[in-house]
């Protein structure tokens, strides 16, 4: 019998057993009600640890000294703030990120190499470390600390965004922050993931790869992406299983049950995006591979005049093909279908005879579906983004003042 990922309520990443969490304002970003900016993430135990960070080509001081102690380390704990993303700050902000982590690793009791780093905020601003060195020493661990640290990674997020499922005998946990500069090969998001399985660390790296693939990789707010992305995964075993590895038992359902949680939190960040009001869901199928369709549904949920014309709630299926078309993926237009909801607005490469006002109605909801049918293959796959409001605009132009 193929055993179940059921989603735990009110879940989070302290869910799995031996993780605690905590936060505080230490004053990094401005303080609005029941604020936090710095949090700390911690397993009793060392962990298995992988992650996939940013393809952009300048990476934060957080994002280099983590990929440093991933290559060898077991991880205990990792400290994150939000407000400033220490990234394009030279070897003072390498400093700053060491510093951080030493910080951690003596409050909670561990070496400076096994603590990880993150931050997300604004780009070339140097950490206000005095403000840091206290609000460190004042961040409690609990059990249900994860949903302070939920809060604590926010920047531009209107929610926190959080999750854990149980399959078999173990738990997987996730948060995340993100909801603007987002685009494919990871976003201006950050994403940490913790389980009480026992895992082998090829395999983690293969399954969190695989995973961000169809989650993250598949999110599209505005085009943007930023130095300091990360999702991160860390597993401590203490669920007591046997070590889960590619030819385990229990390496699909691993497999399946962190998609869940991946996909879960790629659609709350696409759906929190800024100044979002439709969420926007765009499935590609009969496509001549799954490279293709992923390529050609990231591209549609990509568009600025995809976007706006959702927002609008305009039925302006052109701009779906003309998106298509451009992505450089195998396709005949002649053998395109193409719906919004259940309306079929492209049947073979031209118009249908549509209502217009049902067209409408459907993309007048919180949530619209794109569906587009190539008729070449089997490739097939999703993306999620958000429509471009006048909101969007108002929010960047004033970031950082």
């Amino acid at each position: 019998m193929e055993a179940k990922v059921e989603f735990i309520p009110s879940g989070g990443v302290t869910s799995p057993k031996g993780f605690l969490a905590g936060a505080v304002y230490a004053g990094i970003k401005s303080e609005t009600e029941d604020c936090l900016d710095l949090g700390i993430l911690f397993s009793e135990v060392p962990c298995t640890a992988a992650a996939v960070v940013t393809n952009n080509r300048i990476k934060a001081a957080p994002i280099v000294l983590s990929q440093q102690r991933l290559r060898d380390g077991r991880p205990v704990a990792l400290v994150v703030n939000s407000g400033c993303a220490n990234a394009s700050t030279g070897e003072p902000g390498l400093a700053d990120a060491v510093e951080m982590g030493e910080l951690t690793a003596s409050h909670v009791g561990a070496s400076p190499a096994d603590i990880l780093v993150a931050s997300t905020g604004v780009i070339g601003q140097r950490l206000p470390m005095e403000r840091i060195r206290t609000g460190l020493g004042q961040v409690v661990l609990a059990a249900d600390g994860g949903h302070k640290l939920a809060r604590a990674i926010m920047t531009t997020d209107t929610v926190p965004k959080e999750v854990a499922v149980r399959a078999d005998d173990f738990i997987i946990g996730g948060v995340a922050k993100g909801s603007g500069m987002i685009h494919p090969n990871l976003a201006t998001l950050l994403c940490f993931l913790t389980t009480d399985a026992s895992v082998d660390l090829a395999f983690l790296r293969l399954a969190l790869k695989e995973a961000v693939a169809i989650s993250f990789n598949m999110v599209s707010i505005d085009g943007d992406t930023s130095p300091n992305d990360m999702v991160l995964i860390m597993a401590n075993g203490l669920a007591g299983g046997k070590t889960i590895t590619p030819r385990s038992r229990q390496a699909e359902v691993f497999k399946k049950a962190l998609s869940r949680v991946c996909v879960h939190l790629a659609e709350a960040i696409a759906r929190d995006g800024e100044g979002a009001t439709k969420l926007i869901e765009v499935t590609v199928s009969g496509a001549a591979s799954v490279a293709d369709a992923r390529l050609a549904a990231r591209t549609i949920v990509s568009s600025p005049l995809v976007k706006a014309a959702v927002h609008g709630s305009d039925p302006n299926w052109g701009r779906v093909v003309a998106a298509a078309g451009r992505s450089g993926v195998q396709l005949v237009e002649t053998r395109l279908d193409l719906y919004i909801g259940n309306i079929c607005l492209v049947n073979k490469g031209c118009a249908s005879a549509f209502s217009r006002e049902e067209a409408v109605r459907s993309l007048d909801g919180s949530e619209v579906t794109i569906a587009l049918d190539l008729n070449l293959g089997s490739g097939r796959a999703t993306a999620w983004g958000c429509d471009l409001s006048e909101e969007y605009v108002t929010i960047n132009s004033q970031y950082t003042t």
